[in-house]
């Protein structure tokens, strides 16, 4: 059962860097390309809205982060569930405080033909520092993956003794 929870986990956790991946090659590029006029890809009725695939795969991540940091307490797999789950939860409240409300920010400017260098700018720094945030996701990937690699067996507390003489 644990490692049917540890292989979800890390195929959950592949899928967010996937997504993020596709959007760096297809989406960032376009949208702050020529903004205000690139960024009715994401506007209007019709208008490109990751917001929903987000919603719904963070909360499946952690939840069986929860899970499986449960599951693996006391085995030797612990270190590679614990240090992923606090690297998530820290990626999760800097997205929460900075990538989300600056993407709504420069999200809702309206229509203008004429290129806002200062919106460049601040779609330049957004992409720079969201590939970095991706760069962490993908090592942080990686050390989870190397957790289904280690034995699930439980550790012990009790010291062996040594042998007798």
């Amino acid at each position: 059962m644990k490692n049917i929870f540890y292989a979800l986990l890390c195929m959950a956790f592949s899928v967010i860097i996937g997504a993020a991946v596709f959007e760096h090659i297809a989406v960032w590029p376009q949208m702050y390309a020529a903004p205000p006029q690139s960024l009715t890809m994401i506007q209007g009725e019709y208008g490109l809205n990751g917001g929903k695939f987000w919603m719904i795969i963070h909360p499946i991540v952690l939840s069986l982060f929860i899970i499986v940091t449960i599951l693996t307490w006391r085995t030797e797999r612990r270190r590679n569930v614990w240090i992923p789950f606090a690297v998530y939860l820290s990626i999760m409240v800097v997205t929460t405080i900075y990538f989300v409300p600056e993407l709504i920010a420069i999200g809702s400017t309206p229509f203008n033909e004429t290129i806002d260098a200062s919106l460049q700018r601040r779609g330049s720094t957004w992409i720079n520092l969201s590939l970095l945030r991706l760069f962490i996701l993908i090592v942080t990937g990686v050390y989870l993956y190397l957790g289904l690699a280690r034995a699930s067996v439980k550790v012990s507390s009790i010291s062996q003794a040594s042998p007798a003489y």
